[in-house]
């Protein structure tokens, strides 16, 4: 049976020392076909980013920002140009090698939560293991303890419903670290926030990276979540303007 920890294994040697990049993105394009029009939803993409850090892509609907961040992740795959997660060249890759790669590598936050009604908090923050043949008391206590992380240990056993929307968040965020990430990919992580909600759940982000050395990229209009960021990337039709 799997321990936790042997899973962390493998996330944690990427960023050991933090001298490999956890990201490498090169020369990447992504061009749509709509008819007789080929639309160019990013243009020679080039990014680089280093264990640690807590990058922010800031520009305007359609600049390209969430097509990079699908491409990060894995949701979609480039017209052209190469991507490097954690090292391994994302071309090379069958389908089968690629989820595997998302599942030990990457967490993700959603902007709309993607909780599962009926479940609790507990039982939303273990699901992407749940089928996995991991020590059921071990994944139990890790859940428990990362709502406990991000400030939710009274919550535990509350259904989404029963939640307000920064604590629907924060349970997300929970979820995305059970696997123990290298990687967490945020998209628009604030937008169904108030303010200071917003500000809450930035600063969770933003301690991922100073305290358990996550890197954590956020796709976001909100000016919040630049200023916590260690860089900022923006994004203007389809490229990355700095």
């Amino acid at each position: 049976m799997t321990t936790l920890d042997e899973s962390a294994g493998t996330a944690a040697a990427v960023g050991a020392g933090g001298k490999a990049p956890v990201i490498e993105i090169s020369d990447v394009w992504k061009l749509h076909k709509l008819g007789d029009e080929v639309v160019k939803a990013l243009i020679a993409a080039e990014l680089t980013v280093m264990p640690g850090e807590f990058v922010c892509l800031m520009g305007p609907s359609g600049s390209g920002k969430s097509t990079l961040l699908n491409i990060i992740g894995g949701l979609d795959r480039p017209t052209k140009g190469s991507v490097k997660i954690a090292g391994k060249d994302t071309a090379l890759l069958t389908e089968s090698q690629y989820a595997a790669l998302r599942h030990d590598t990457i967490g993700f936050i959603f902007q709309s939560y993607n909780l599962i009604p009926f479940l609790s908090a507990v039982e939303n923050v273990e699901l992407p293991l749940m089928f996995e043949p991991y020590d059921r008391k071990m994944l139990r206590k890790r859940a428990v303890e990362l709502l406990e992380l991000v400030g939710l240990g009274h919550r535990i056993n509350h259904q989404p419903t029963k939640m307000s929307g920064g604590e629907q968040q924060r349970t997300a965020i929970a979820r995305s670290l059970i696997s123990n990430p290298t990687l967490v990919l945020a998209d628009e992580p604030t937008a169904n926030l108030d303010h200071r909600t917003g500000e809450t759940v930035v600063r969770m982000l933003r301690d991922l990276c100073s305290t358990m050395g996550v890197t954590v990229v956020a796709s976001t209009h909100d000016p919040t979540v630049a200023d916590e960021a260690s860089r900022v990337v923006r994004m203007k039709d389809g490229q990355i303007v700095n």
